[in-house]
């Protein structure tokens, strides 16, 4: 009886480890390096009436005061650093924001990418590719708010060419 109670306990430890594995597995499988950002929502210091994604006229607003937009004529635009990019919030498939630690007090908007791709990328990964595409450069403000100042050219040749 000791032997079988000894087996039973065993086999129930064992289960008890397994059952614990498979949810530490699903757990890890919901919060995995894989999963796609959320919407990023931006408080800019700034109002303008015309908004990146807005329509006017039938036609969508691709850029705005503080924006750069460039003819790239279908060509890539790449990570100038490592970082995430995330769908700008309530602009979902028109603009995304990227952040990156090695540049903690700014955020980059991009306008206009077809098919973006979307998560923790490395330097020089394709963000996406477009033909009118708006750069904007957002500098955090001490009370918490993002106003846009203007892109340092350097910083946006950096998007335009892979290292």
């Amino acid at each position: 009886m000791v032997s079988d109670r000894g087996q039973t306990t065993y086999s129930f430890s064992r289960r008890l480890g397994v059952l614990g594995l498979m949810l530490l597995g699903g757990l890890w499988g919901c919060s995995g390096p894989g999963q796609t950002p959320g919407p990023r929502n931006v408080t800019l210091a700034q109002k303008w009436a015309l908004q990146p994604g807005d329509r006017l006229a039938g036609y969508q607003v691709q850029s705005g005061l503080g924006d750069i937009t460039l003819d790239l004529q279908g060509k890539r635009v790449f990570m100038p650093f490592d970082g995430q990019v995330q769908p700008a919030e309530g602009k979902v498939d028109v603009c995304v924001i990227l952040s990156s630690p090695d540049v903690p007090a700014y955020l980059f908007r991009i306008c206009g990418l077809r098919q973006a791709k979307l998560g923790d990328l490395t330097q020089g990964d394709p963000i996406g590719s477009g033909n009118s595409v708006a750069f904007a450069t957002l500098r955090r403000q001490a009370d918490g708010t993002w106003a846009m100042v203007e892109p340092a050219k350097e910083m946006i040749a950096q998007f335009l060419t892979q290292p």
